[in-house]
């Protein structure tokens, strides 16, 4: 019996850490896409974006199905976002992070 109490409180507790990691990742990566969202200029753009990238990434990896995928596209987004934004061109790395955004926001509900 106690055998089965452990095995069910660490399977508990296993899947609680992936839904706390989940939430945190994904609200942090909403976060840091706004504020990428709101820089002025392309440098702004790739550091908040980065910060982002970081934990869409780390979502994508405990997420299944569809929100996985939403998170995925959120990432490639932004690389995109970055890439164009180390280029200087501010415009098209915002185009990125409004799709990211909308990406993240798809994986979070």
């Amino acid at each position: 019996m106690k055998k089965i109490t452990l095995i069910c409180s660490s399977l508990l507790l296993a899947a609680s850490t992936a839904a706390f990691a989940v939430e945190t990742h994904g609200k942090a990566a909403l976060e840091s896409a706004n504020a990428a969202a709101k820089a002025s200029d392309a440098k702004e753009i790739v550091k908040q974006a980065s910060a982002a990238l970081e934990h869409s990434l780390a979502s994508a990896i405990v997420l299944k199905g569809a929100s996985q995928k939403h998170m995925q596209s959120a990432s490639n987004h932004l690389e995109e976002a970055i890439n164009e934004g180390n280029l200087g061109h501010a415009d098209q790395a915002k185009s990125h992070v409004n799709a990211a955004i909308t990406e993240i926001q798809g994986a979070n509900t």
